[in-house]
């Protein structure tokens, strides 16, 4: 009797990941979007609130936040062109590994002197 294989899991390889990662910073820059909506529109409500609401913006926590928001767009970005190239692209299918590569590398390049810049201003400096 042949062995079973280990788990139900799917174990893809690149693909999925790049497909989980794009789903993820896809939903969180939904919600960011819909709180910069909300948060702008309270302006027209009441200017002390909005400013009350800003106010609460300027911590560490929310640097963070805008760091991996920055990341999270970064990514999704060229992972979006990426799969444009795999749909639209006849030799698209053949170099997804090499392509995610170059995505992860773009993203570095374009994080670390953001990351540097941003997080020294976070931090205080």
């Amino acid at each position: 009797m042949p062995k079973a294989p280990a788990g139900t899991i799917y174990r893809g390889r690149e693909g999925m990941w790049s497909w989980v990662a794009h789903r993820v910073t896809g939903i969180g820059i939904f919600f960011f979007l819909l709180v910069h909506v909300l948060d702008t529109a309270l302006v027209r409500v009441s200017p002390e609130a909005y400013n009350e609401v800003i106010a609460t913006y300027k911590t560490t926590i929310v640097g963070l936040m805008e760091a991996a928001l920055v990341g999270a767009i970064i990514f999704h970005a060229f992972n979006g062109v990426r799969i444009i190239l795999v749909d639209f692209w006849g030799k698209g299918p053949r170099y997804q590994r090499q392509m995610l590569a170059g995505v992860g590398v773009l993203w570095l390049v374009l994080m670390v002197p953001f990351l540097i810049r941003h997080l020294s201003h976070v931090f205080g400096g």
